[in-house]
């Protein structure tokens, strides 16, 4: 009799920054918007990357970050010299069970207490970040310290 293949699922969040400003999905592009109620925010997909070949310690777990009930994930390009954050037509799941990892979808994800931070394998010391303006799109950014780098992640089913 063979084996049932273990099929990990991934864990869904809203995402906040520390101005309470989520994620909302504008037309193909991510942008940062105060919480209300006639705004929906959209849910965060994250799941681990089972390649093991990139683990860094102390960057935090390799995660791919995908929108839940979409085929969408994030991504890391570059335009005009710069990482830039972007979403492709991807299915997070295909990423997961693909056996080489696939850099460019590739996040570490690092915990402190309640908050959250992302940053590029890709682009090391490149962070997905909000502008404390509302309705801008989620960025990144290597400078953490006057940029939004820092989210709570709201669990969700």
């Amino acid at each position: 009799m063979a084996k049932k293949e273990f099929q990990e699922i991934p864990r869904y969040y809203h995402i906040r920054d520390s101005e309470q400003m989520v994620w909302l999905l504008s037309g193909n592009v991510l942008i940062a918007a105060p919480s209300s109620n006639n705004v929906e925010p959209i849910t965060l997909a994250i799941i681990a990357c089972r390649d093991t070949e990139l683990r860094d310690e102390g960057k935090g777990n390799l995660v791919y970050l995908g929108i839940k009930d979409k085929i969408l994930s994030l991504f890391v390009t570059e335009t005009e010299g710069h990482p830039t954050l972007q979403l492709k037509e991807m299915d997070i799941m295909d990423l997961y069970r693909d056996k080489t990892s696939q850099r460019p979808f590739l996040f570490f994800h690092s915990v402190e207490g309640s908050i959250s931070a992302f940053q590029s394998v890709s682009y090391p010391g490149w962070f997905i970040a909000t502008s404390s303006e509302a309705n801008q799109p989620v960025f990144l950014t290597q400078e953490r310290g006057s940029m939004n780098t820092n989210f709570h992640l709201d669990p969700k089913t």
